[in-house]
Order: structure tokens, then C-alpha cells, then sequence
């Protein structure tokens, strides 16, 4: 493997994160920029990776008589029940 020097401009607090950061992993400053730069480069296009769908299982769907369309329908609901006590 062949290593070439290089300048680069960099922000002074960017910069002083990234030595903080390689001090605590052990890794020297070209280390990190290394590791950093190989993890950018990996990613295909650019993209980022989207974050997980959350998803929820149980319960037999929306009760009955309330209009999931009506966000007024669905306050009135929460708060007969004393539901919405807890959110405000």
C-alpha cells in the first residue's frame, strides 16, 4: 500500500472533535480520517442508509365508532378516556 501526504482545509472545531476522537479510540488523527474516509466512500451513491420502519403488532385495529380521519374524533376520544392526561 502506498501512503501520500496530503493539506487539506479543514474547520478548527471539526478539527479538534476529530483529534478528541482519535485520542479515545487509540487511533492516530490519519488513522480516523482514514477509517472515516473509507466509510463514506463504501456507501453506494452516497446514500445513507434509511433509518428502521418501527412497527407495532397487536390489537385488532382503530375501536369502533372513532374516525381515524378526524383528528378532532380521535382528542375527544383520548380525553373522555383520560388517555391524553398523560401526553400534556
Amino acid at each position: 500500500m502506498r501512503i501520500m501526504r496530503t493539506t487539506v482545509r479543514i474547520d478548527d472545531h471539526l478539527l479538534e472533535s476529530a483529534k478528541r476522537r482519535a485520542r479515545t479510540s487509540g487511533l492516530s488523527l490519519g488513522e480516523l480520517f482514514e477509517l472515516a474516509l473509507r466509510r463514506e466512500l463504501s456507501r453506494e451513491d452516497g446514500a445513507e442508509e434509511p433509518p428502521p420502519i418501527p412497527v407495532f403488532r397487536g390489537g385488532n385495529g382503530p375501536r369502533p365508532g372513532i374516525d381515524l380521519n378526524s383528528n378532532r374524533a380521535l382528542i375527544e376520544y383520548l380525553d373522555e378516556d383520560g388517555e391524553l392526561e398523560h401526553l400534556r
